[in-house]
């Protein structure tokens, strides 16, 4: 068996288990942290960091956790809403006037943050997802695909733009500034939007599927948990030095399983972990208001959104291109992560969501 490093409570075993069958099928490496009532119940990683197998997985070690992202844009936008600094039913152009042009003055805040404001297609270079002037007024100037609000398509590449914008505008500070002043940083979380130099020697670059190389792109997944849709990103692209530096809001957080359980741990909290709090318990509960139930269009399966988060059954989150995965359940105030660099076909990944069911049977042992 794998060796797996960490803690873990001895009613979680399973969790540090399964991790190592993922190593011991051929994954490469990754971490997964269980916190519940905000204390961690299980902070374990293991296997390397580089596609050689030569560097071994380290507690500090960070990855690329694709739309992972949203759900700390996300927050960051619910931190703003709960402060009365934004309205989530106010028009996107109160905040950043520009954006109306091309019929979208009836856009909403809320529009943004569940996939709903007719915005999916992300039609420029990689290159221009590093430069937020030309990404943001691109978006601004585009006409939406179908009626603000009437459906859903997963906004892949450019939700992180959205609503880093208003943040931006509403804040005068970048979201990554904004995440790193606001959020990480009285928490403590090792998360970020737009990766400092310094940091670049604990990045364990993605790795892409068994058979493919580094022009493997993104492509629509065929679950929730899959996520990048069909926009072009290579393996490649995501690996430079240059996506590590910009701040795609959508898909390039850098984090490990702990930092994301951490954060992610205010709302399955009421909004307060380990002292610091952050959000209200009214605040927390936008996250999880149903914003639309049904076909999402660019997804092409049934789907629930709130506030930035995908919705399932009680609980709520959002996985990543490649396969690292969020799940937060508020009624039983635990939060599930889960990253890795280790890329598996989207359709025969089901990683996160076995690593979640582990869990829950964990936390069954421990509220006996």
């Amino acid at each position: 068996m794998a060796d797996i490093q960490g803690t873990y409570d001895r009613l979680f075993l399973a969790v540090p288990n399964a991790l190592a069958d993922m190593l011991d099928a051929g994954d490469a490496g990754g971490s997964v942290a269980v916190c519940v009532d905000g204390e961690p119940v299980v902070d374990v990683w293991g296997g390397w960091a580089d596609a050689d197998r030569t560097v071994p997985w380290e507690r500090d070690t960070l990855v690329n956790v694709w739309s992972v992202t949203k759900t700390m844009t996300a927050l960051c936008a619910l931190v703003l809403v709960d402060r009365g600094k934004l309205d989530p039913d106010a028009p996107v152009a109160r905040y950043w006037p520009e954006f109306a042009a091309a019929g979208k003055d009836k856009v909403l805040v809320r529009h943004l943050l569940s996939h709903t404001a007719g915005l999916p297609d992300w039609d420029g270079t990689v290159d221009e997802l590093h430069d937020w002037p030309a990404a943001t007024s691109r978006l601004a100037a585009r006409a939406p695909r179908w009626e603000p609000g009437t459906a859903a398509g997963y906004h892949s590449l450019t939700q992180g733009f959205l609503v880093g914008e208003v943040v931006r505008r509403v804040t005068g500070r970048s979201v990554g500034e904004f995440l790193a002043a606001e959020v990480t940083g009285p928490l403590g979380a090792d998360f970020h939007i737009g990766l400092p130099p310094a940091h670049d020697h604990r990045v364990a670059l993605t790795i892409p599927p068994t058979g493919r190389d580094e022009d493997y792109a993104a492509s629509a997944p065929d679950n929730p948990t899959g996520s990048e849709a069909g926009n072009g990103v290579r393996v490649r692209d995501g690996n430079s030095p240059a996506w590590r530096r910009a701040q795609i809001p959508a898909a390039s957080g850098y984090g490990n399983a702990r930092s994301v359980a951490l954060v992610q741990s205010l709302l399955a909290c009421g909004g307060e972990v380990n002292g610091v709090r952050l959000l209200s318990p009214a605040g927390c509960d936008r996250a999880g208001e149903e914003q639309f139930d049904g076909d999402d269009r660019v997804l092409g399966m049934p789907m629930r959104w709130g506030l930035g988060y995908g919705l399932f059954g009680d609980a709520y989150g959002w996985g990543g291109w490649g396969g690292s995965l969020v799940m937060i359940d508020p009624d039983s105030r635990m939060v599930v992560a889960y990253v890795t660099h280790q890329m598996r076909e989207p359709t025969e990944d089901t990683r996160g969501l076995e690593l979640v069911t582990t869990a829950y049977e964990g936390l069954q042992g421990l509220r006996r």
